[in-house]
């Protein structure tokens, strides 16, 4: 079902990554940046990620060996050291995530570029190198954004929706890789329900809610693909839900052939058996417009 499988290391049938965007309380300060600072049940909600789900998921992570990926806008890299330190001192990686959680949609031009500046010398900074991966805040990549990944010597992007695998893309200024995401994966339908900033989604129960990431990754595992998580540690990594996902991470791994990795790890692989020949992958040519359609 999948036309151009990739070859995944040591006979895996199915590549895995979880994936978590540690925004924190960076969406209500940016959604409401007049009295944002004084909304204190979203800041609250958005502190229960690092202060609480993080060190929970790094538990996790650290019983079953795993090795993961975490998106993280750069103002909460300062805000929060210590999960931030936590989250490499385990090895993890930590990829390029905005600077407040800024719509690149809505930060064209000067903006935008500034705002991925500023962030990309915090991680040189704080985290000390140059982040490989690249999510855009609500998936809003631009042009101008690719064109900066490519410039700046990104290894990849993980925002966009073209294909079930990692694909190649090819710019008239370089190429890069993308890292697929879809909304089927991501756990903001089920769980968010966050009125400051219009996202009012019914709560599902923990088992209803991740069921549709099971049978996603079932999907995947039988067509010998890529299963991506894109999560949030304040709303998955709650407590009842966390338990529903350990318990499948035990299960998976015991009775599955995966490989988890981090989506650098993931990507360097395409990467390579692309460049010995040995895997041929699919390739988007972008821009994919230059101008409105609208005449």
């Amino acid at each position: 079902m999948i036309a151009n499988p990739i070859p995944w290391p040591n006979g895996a049938r199915c590549a895995c990554a979880i994936t978590f965007d540690m925004d924190a309380d960076s969406l209500i300060h940016i959604s409401r940046p007049k009295d944002g600072h004084d909304r204190l049940y979203p800041i609250s909600m958005g502190r229960y990620g690092p202060t609480v789900a993080v060190p929970r998921i790094l538990d996790t992570y650290r019983k079953y060996g795993l090795k993961q990926s975490f998106f993280i806008p750069a103002w909460c890299i300062e805000q929060y050291p210590a999960a931030v330190e936590s989250i490499l001192r385990d090895g993890h990686e930590i990829g390029h995530h905005g600077l407040l959680h800024e719509d690149p949609v809505e930060t064209r031009g000067e903006r935008q570029q500034k705002a991925f500046e500023t962030a990309t010398e915090i991680h040189q900074k704080r985290i000390g190198r140059k982040p490989r991966g690249y999510r855009a805040p609500v998936y809003n990549v631009t042009q101008q954004v690719i064109d900066l990944l490519v410039a700046n010597g990104f290894q990849y992007d993980s925002s966009l929706m073209a294909d079930d695998i990692p694909y190649l893309m090819k710019t008239p200024s370089g190429t890069l890789w993308e890292a697929p995401v879809h909304w089927g994966t991501d756990d903001w339908p089920p769980f968010a329900h966050y009125a400051e900033i219009d996202y009012m989604m019914p709560v599902k129960a923990p088992s209803e809610g991740l069921k549709a990431f099971w049978e996603e990754f079932d999907a995947q595992y039988e067509a010998g693909g890529f299963w991506i998580g894109i999560w949030h540690p304040f709303l998955t990594g709650r407590l009842a839900r966390w338990r529903l996902v350990d318990q499948w991470l035990e299960q998976t791994l015991k009775t599955k052939n995966v490989w988890f990795a981090p989506l650098e790890d993931i990507i360097a692989h395409v990467a390579k058996v692309t460049a010995d020949g040995s895997y041929s992958p699919r390739v988007e040519q972008l821009p994919y417009y230059t101008r409105s359609q609208l005449g």
